[in-house]
């Protein structure tokens, strides 16, 4: 356990280094004058001119070389230092603690909606693999993971707030504006662990163990519950798992389409608006997001599987 926990450590340490020195780079790279771009964030296109810029570029520190400014973020990330938005001046931990909980709220529904969406389905379709259910939920699977995830969303918007007016069609503050932004993240997940859950509940169906619980006389519910849940839920809780960071990462489009105020929406004025602490803060959160799932699904998975520990 000291070995797993020191590899998962450096594991960690390394991630965080590589993806800030990777984010510094990139956006240190991008065409265009930083200081203009973050001074018209500040003030307005409109009000922006040369000597903003040049203002911009004295108190930032921008005319100094690269590796001062990547030493300074080096010294302050060893004392868990992020910085302040170069926009609006506020800590960073701060910004990304307000947008990101909006984003991890709204995963976290989205990836409870599709517990309740895929695996039944892909369940009741390795009953009878190749019958009509099974195929069914193939070509529905395969067409909803072939649409692009915001033509699902104008499709539930138009359906579920415009035509019936059920829901709220965009916006933030009440239960009922989750429900469409996770929906449309739930359906495009439980698209893949529908066929993940089909093909593990067929793989341990096949299995000689339980081929003998059925033998021995034992209900299909019993033998499922006692011999096929434990080996059907570890690929199924490691997808779901390891796909809780990607929607984290992935909402940019449903929270833009749905007016959500998370991390991915605001991701993307901070690339716009050369924001390179909040942009490096950001990709360091998910980057550290997903180490820690990956160390969460290996101890759940040694849980429920003893064999794997």
């Amino acid at each position: 356990m000291p070995k797993l926990m020191l590899r998962y450590v450096l594991q960690l340490l390394l991630v965080v280094w590589s993806v800030g020195t990777l984010t510094f780079v990139l956006t240190r790279s991008l065409p265009g004058d930083m200081a203009y771009r973050i001074a018209a964030s500040r003030y307005g296109y409109d009000q922006t001119d040369a000597a903003a810029a040049a203002l911009v570029r004295s108190e930032l520190g921008l005319d100094q070389p690269w590796w001062h400014s990547y030493a300074s973020w080096f010294g302050d990330l060893l004392q868990l230092k992020l910085g302040n938005s170069l926009v609006s001046g506020d800590p960073v931990w701060a910004e990304i603690a307000h947008q990101f909980g909006h984003t991890l709220a709204l995963a976290l529904v989205a990836l409870v909606m599709s517990f309740f969406i895929g695996p039944p389905l892909g369940l009741l379709a390795a009953q009878k693999p190749n019958g009509i259910i099974d195929r069914l939920t193939l070509v529905v699977s395969t067409v909803v993971r072939s649409s692009p995830i915001f033509i699902v969303g104008i499709v539930l918007m138009l359906l579920l707030a415009v035509e019936v007016k059920w829901l709220p069609a965009a916006g933030y503050g009440t239960p009922q504006h989750y429900i469409l932004p996770a929906l449309t993240l739930a359906i495009g997940l439980s698209a893949v662990s529908m066929r993940v859950s089909r093909h593990a509940m067929v793989q341990v169906q096949t299995s000689e163990y339980y081929t003998f619980s059925r033998l021995k006389g034992l209900s299909e519910w019993t033998t499922f519950c006692r011999h096929g849940l434990r080996n059907v839920a570890i690929p199924i809780l490691t997808y779901h798992l390891v796909q809780l960071v990607f929607l984290i990462e992935g909402v940019v489009i449903v929270e833009s389409l749905f007016a959500w105020p998370g991390s991915g929406h605001a991701l993307v004025h901070a690339i716009v608006a050369r924001d390179v602490p909040m942009i490096q803060g950001t990709a360091l959160v998910m980057g550290a997001l997903f180490v820690l799932l990956n160390i969460v699904v290996d101890l759940l998975s040694a849980l429920i599987d003893p064999r794997m520990s």
